[in-house]
């Protein structure tokens, strides 16, 4: 019996051992594809990472452009808005100013908005509309040696000269200061007008010590005035322009006495000043032709 139960033994081992190889084989090669599918895996991982950072580089190119794109747009807009066009041929208004000029001109009389055929036309309405209702001129005295014209989009103001000067003088008399403070008070009434003061002399010559000739005399005769307006009644000097004309603008033939007293004069020029003036929005209510 012992001959038999031995090799029997030696056999149950063997089997038990072929077993154990075979599944050693099995998970050896399965931790080997394992291995591989971890390998490709990740080589696969590295190349989405690199495929993604691809797309975010496009993505930030993209978003970059679309800004600089809007940024562009913006400015383009804004130099739009600013834009200037040619209203016959002499004044200059902007996108922006002709929309503010609208917001004026739907406060205008129908009846007097419809003669406005043009943009100048339309211009001249709302700049006369705000100017009747800013603008008094009725504390100025009234005297025939004072002429007040409101010319659609500026207010002149002419005063002759001897309320305001002696003879080859521009040294302003005393007296004139009450006229000139209501002349401030008037300029002062509207922050958004600017005013030229221009000086006006005859045809006769002059030169002395210290006048050299007629354009300097009507230089310093404006010069005179803007000072007083400045330093004694607060206009600001941003909004003052000092204009000397000599005797290149005559009102009259300078033949007689009495046309070249009229030549004679200082004229205070009251201009809108487009960007305050549209900013400047009248109140909403309609003035009647």
């Amino acid at each position: 019996m012992r001959k038999i139960v031995v090799p029997l033994t030696i056999l149950v081992l063997t089997m038990s051992s072929c077993v154990s190889k075979k599944k050693y084989v099995a998970l050896e090669q399965q931790y080997n594809d394992t291995r591989g599918n971890l390998q490709k895996t990740t080589l696969e991982k590295e190349e989405l990472e690199a495929k993604f950072a691809k797309i975010e580089k496009r993505v930030d190119d993209y978003n970059e452009k679309i800004n600089s794109l809007k940024s562009l747009n913006g400015t383009l807009e804004e130099e739009n808005n600013v834009k200037l066009d040619m209203v016959d041929n002499t004044a200059l208004i902007s996108n922006s100013l002709k929309q503010r000029m609208r917001e004026t001109l739907q406060n205008v009389n129908p009846a007097e908005l419809a003669k406005a055929k043009t943009l100048k036309d339309s211009m001249n309405v709302a700049v006369a509309y705000n100017l009747k209702k800013s603008i008094n001129t009725s504390t100025l005295e009234n005297s025939d040696d004072i002429n007040i014209d409101i010319d659609k989009t500026v207010v002149m103001i002419s005063v002759s000269d001897n309320l305001l000067f002696n003879t080859a003088s521009y040294n302003v008399k005393r007296k004139a200061y009450k006229l000139i403070e209501q002349l401030a008070n008037v300029i002062n009434s509207e922050p958004s007008m600017d005013v030229m003061i221009e000086g006006h002399t005859d045809s006769r010559t002059i030169n002395n010590a210290v006048i050299k000739d007629n354009w300097d005399l009507s230089v310093k005769r404006a010069t005179s005035i803007v000072r007083i307006l400045e330093k004694n009644y607060g206009v600001p000097p941003n909004r003052l322009i000092a204009s000397g004309r000599g005797s290149s603008v005559p009102l009259f033939e300078n033949d007689t006495k009495e046309n070249r007293a009229r030549n004679r004069r200082t004229r205070i020029v009251i201009l809108p000043n487009l960007d305050k003036f549209f900013g400047l929005l009248a109140q909403n209510e309609t003035i009647q032709p």
